[in-house]
């Protein structure tokens, strides 16, 4: 692994992110687990492997997704539930038919963003969950469902909304009983703007100096809208560290190869939820898949892998075929989301592990 050690390093020194945190595992071991350059510059301090990062849109499918699963193996949702008789608000508009798939594979119609932050801030904090539905509501479909595909904010603002009716709770709290609780995984996380309090002892990553809330923000949602929306969203918001993203992505991958788990996902539903459901798209049911030739995977992942990518500079990819996992979390977007300079890295990156994995075997300490 000296090559993709030296890649990391080469990351911090050449100013792709000022540090990062890399877990490999392959074979149901890992093989590489380091921290690499600073998580935050000023004042100075290291990153290590326990520092907690934004996970940016990593919540989707480390959240919002796995909660999904959860909800459709107690039959409270179908994936094929349409939005018109799921909510009922939406009763009366164009995304009355859209499904739960459309919304989980990116092909529901919804438009990509909207700065719904700027709206929200005028209203009491706790008025703006009613309020960002209301606009939801509103929001006109940009194509007809399932013509299309179009990665979508808003889409998994909507499966937070359907989560909070199916389950009768709001989504951080249903997936850490449901998800994180039974699979002791601590360091996977939401930060809510009240409460929660004994967070703020965390090592978090800094991130962005966000230009209207006047600072470097450490253990605050970097997402506007999410942060506004009070800091969970069914989009953005989740914390956590590479080895507790592995716990959740290990227990999916035993799952889904039939291999020991704790019984918390179901194998036939992990399978189809890691498929393509679309031929307009590369997105499997809230995973993403590799696109050729330019996928962030790089070349060796197989087809047969799914992964996603989060703003604040955080990744992971898993194949299902060769049973590798690769989580990169860095903090690329301290002090300014200017830097974009990760987006030819993450490719680099994930050829130089594959490499190392197929010349070294799993011994990833050689």
């Amino acid at each position: 692994m000296k090559a993709v050690r030296e890649l990391m390093k080469g990351g911090t020194e050449e100013g792709i992110f000022p540090g990062g945190v890399l877990l490999v595992a392959t074979q149901d071991q890992v093989v590489f687990f380091e921290a690499f350059g600073r998580a935050r510059l000023a004042p100075e301090r290291p990153m290590t492997t326990e520092t907690v990062f934004d996970l940016a849109s990593l919540t989707k499918p480390l959240a919002t997704t796995v909660s999904m699963m959860v909800l459709v193996q107690q039959e409270k949702v179908g994936l094929d539930q349409i939005l018109g008789r799921s909510i009922p608000d939406f009763s009366g508009t164009d995304k009355k038919g859209v499904t739960v798939r459309q919304l989980l594979c990116h092909t529901a119609g919804m438009p990509d963003y909207r700065p719904y932050y700027e709206t929200l801030s005028k209203w009491p904090p706790s008025e703006r969950k009613d309020e960002v539905r209301k606009l939801l509501v509103g929001e006109a479909l940009i194509h007809e469902p399932g013509k299309g595909c179009l990665y979508s904010d808003l889409g998994f603002m909507i499966l937070e909304w359907l989560i909070e009716c199916a389950s009768e709770k709001p989504l951080d709290r249903f997936v850490q009983e449901s998800v994180y609780a039974p699979l002791r995984l601590r360091d996977l996380f939401f930060v809510p703007l009240e409460g929660l309090k004994d967070r703020d002892h965390h090592p978090y990553a800094a991130t962005e100096h966000c230009p209207w809330r006047g600072k470097i923000l450490e253990g605050a949602v970097h997402d506007d809208n999410a942060y506004t929306l009070g800091g969970v969203a069914g989009h953005a918001g989740l914390f956590g560290t590479a080895r507790d993203i592995y716990g959740l992505l290990r227990e999916l991958l035993n799952t889904y190869l039939g291999e020991s788990n704790t019984g918390v996902f179901h194998e036939d539903l992990v399978h189809t939820f890691f498929q393509r459901h679309s031929d307009v798209g590369s997105w499997a049911l809230g995973f993403d898949t590799p696109t050729r030739p330019d996928s962030s995977s790089g070349h060796y992942f197989s087809d047969q892998s799914v992964g996603h990518l989060g703003f604040t500079g955080t990744s992971f990819w898993m194949d299902l075929v060769k049973a590798v996992v690769v989580i990169l979390l860095t903090n690329r977007t301290h002090p300014t989301r200017e830097n974009e300079k990760i987006s030819a890295f993450r490719p680099v990156l994930h050829d130089a592990v594959m490499h190392a994995i197929a010349l070294r075997g799993i011994d990833g300490r050689k």
